[in-house]
């Protein structure tokens, strides 16, 4: 396993983080199956776990609390909040109000006393930067965090939110999770470069992209994944994006074959070959996922594999435009470009 500075906060963590959205009712995975990935994973060297509240609704976090019960220093605890708990109007966002409250609730579930990482998991239009930076920063002298980021958040909003953090004197975003792989190179265009800039460090979900480079879609086969049984639109061949996406996979697996390598580290090894990138983070939902996943914890990839990837998906270029977690909302919704 390899360790890199996250940011410029001086903890060490690994380069292959471990996800936990799979625990529980979304992968299907049960209490003794999410503790046995959790004692292969720090077996193995992993000292990052992330869930997020809105995971199963707590169930996540529940389950993370419960493995690693008795070694909780021994690991780096992430969490998350903003996405909607429940149908009650305030019981979401990045207000005062909302991550205070919530925060206690996830610190309950989780079984601990503080968080390593508090992240915020999508940007709010909402609230102010201040109001979710003073409120973090109070979290942080308080000492139930000891650092804060944020998720999937447009670039221009990583920099504002830096320069509210000046104007008003209070602690800063120090780690920015967004998705990036292969297939969805977008954030190198504005997000990365912001990160390396404001020396952020970078989480990078969905390294796999949702399942498309784990091996198990391929050209001629049925498709039948986890995440194919509950977003059947993404996996759709008939919707051009996809299928330029099964494309690219055909031509990474020879590029990956011819390497020696699975496409599973030849992804993860895309990943976190780029600098800005501290660590990606995997979410095996059985121990043989993770295992598979473990396999790439030492992958350095060449230059000459990783000018053969750019040959297949250039740098900057989303194959699935409309699946881009980090757009401006006015781009997804008509009523907030409109008079």
């Amino acid at each position: 396993m390899q360790y890199r500075t996250l940011g410029r906060t001086g903890v060490q963590v690994s380069t292959l983080a471990l996800g936990a959205m799979n625990f529980g009712q979304i992968g299907r995975t049960t209490q003794d199956e999410a503790t046995a990935i959790v004692d292969a994973a720090l077996e193995a060297g992993v000292n990052l776990i992330d869930t997020a509240d809105m995971y199963g609704q707590g169930e996540s976090e529940k389950m993370v609390g419960k493995a690693i019960a008795g070694r909780r220093d021994d690991l780096v605890l992430a969490t998350k909040a903003t996405m909607p708990m429940g149908d009650e109007r305030n019981h979401r966002g990045s207000s005062r109000r909302w991550l205070v409250a919530e925060l206690d609730n996830s610190l309950r579930r989780l079984g601990v006393d503080h968080v390593d990482l508090y992240q915020v998991h999508r940007w709010d239009p909402t609230t102010s930067d201040e109001e979710t930076l003073s409120a973090l920063t109070d979290l942080q002298r308080a000492g139930k965090i000891r650092y804060f980021g944020s998720s999937t958040f447009p670039a221009y909003r990583i920099v504002q939110a830096e320069w509210a953090a000046r104007e008003n004197r209070l602690s800063r975003y120090v780690t920015e999770q967004p998705s990036y792989s292969i297939l969805q190179r977008g954030i190198e265009t504005h997000v990365l470069p912001v990160t390396e800039e404001y020396g952020l460090g970078v989480l990078a979900w969905s390294p796999l992209a949702s399942g498309w480079l784990s091996g198990a879609v391929r050209e001629g086969r049925e498709i039948n994944t986890n995440r194919s049984g509950v977003l059947p639109e993404r996996f759709d061949l008939t919707i051009p994006s996809n299928r330029a996406r099964l494309d690219a996979v055909e031509r990474l697996v020879k590029v990956a074959d011819q390497a020696g390598l699975t496409l599973i580290q030849l992804a993860l090894g895309f990943v976190t070959a780029h600098p800005a990138v501290t660590s990606a983070i995997i979410g095996p939902r059985t121990l043989e996922h993770l295992q598979s996943q473990l396999a790439a914890a030492d992958t350095v990839l060449s230059a000459d594999l990783l000018d053969a990837i750019d040959e297949i998906v250039a740098p900057g270029i989303d194959l699935a435009p409309q699946e881009k977690f980090d757009a401006p909302p006015a781009l997804l919704d008509p009523a907030l470009r409109r008079h």
